[in-house]
């Protein structure tokens, strides 16, 4: 999925309906170096695109799921004079990666197999359910390298935990554990690690057979409702139920609902 003259530092498979998007950097606990961040655009793009995939999974390799900005990288920009590559990177990478998630017009699901931090815990919280390994957690890491915060943080963690709790995370960064995380609603579910990898994919594959563009017409309700008045988000929900009428998964369930029928879904 990559040039070959860049290492594949984020895999994509394609299998069943589900993309898997992978980070792959296991020796740096999956942090974010710009040509990470490059390939991991381009693969929630692609899996956009492509109207096979029906459900979308990120997830790392290793112990971390994502540690966030790659600080090593950082250093040595900052100490070869390029800072310019420190400072656009936000609005090169960061924001088009967490707009691209907010985009996709399908459900996206966090397999959080390990510690999300900063950046990797931002990205997390911008997927639809968040499903975390015992030992995995969450640290909004920011302030303790003395930055603000990124990747749609000020917008999915306040939503998820409320702004007081959100400003407590953020102005004391520390790793929030998987039982935690689950109670204050940053988790959707904690899986014993010997049966996460069964669990993501019983979920996922649940996730691919269902109605796709009626999931994806509620995903984008609920974050246009978060930002919108109540006759705007009204508004905006009658139009995406005028788009899912029209399919022909809509369609479907009504006849087998008629039939007492389970219905099947094609994800159009």
């Amino acid at each position: 999925m990559t040039s070959q003259s860049a290492p594949a530092t984020v895999l994509l498979d394609v299998s069943g309906g589900v993309a898997t998007i992978t980070l792959n950097r296991p020796e740096a606990m999956n942090s974010l170096d710009i040509a990470t961040k490059v390939q991991l655009l381009d693969a929630l793009r692609r899996v956009g695109e492509d109207d096979a995939v029906r459900c979308v999974v990120i997830t790392g390799t290793g112990r971390s799921f994502c540690t966030g900005q790659d600080l090593k990288e950082h250093i040595s920009l900052l100490e070869n004079g390029g800072s310019d590559a420190l400072f656009t990177t936000v609005d090169e990478h960061y924001n088009p990666i967490v707009t691209a998630i907010a985009d996709l017009d399908k459900p996206v699901v966090a397999a959080v197999n390990g510690v999300a931090a900063g950046a990797g815990a931002s990205i997390a919280m911008a997927c639809d359910l968040r499903v975390l390994a015992e030992g995995a957690g969450f640290n909004l890491a920011f302030a303790g390298v003395a930055l603000s915060c990124d990747t749609g943080a000020s917008v999915h963690l306040p939503q998820l935990v409320g702004r007081a709790k959100a400003m407590e995370l953020l102005y004391f960064p520390r790793t929030v554990p998987a039982q935690e995380a689950l109670e204050l609603g940053l988790a959707t579910a904690v899986v014993p690690a010997d049966e996460f990898a069964g669990e993501i994919e019983a979920l996922a594959t649940r996730l691919a057979a269902g109605p796709t563009l009626a999931f994806g017409s509620m995903r984008r309700s609920v974050a246009y409702a978060a930002t919108h008045d109540l006759a705007e988000s009204l508004a905006f929900e009658s139009e995406q139920m005028t788009r899912t009428g029209a399919t022909a998964d809509h369609r479907a369930a009504v006849e087998a609902f008629v039939a007492k029928q389970r219905p099947q879904f094609e994800g159009r």
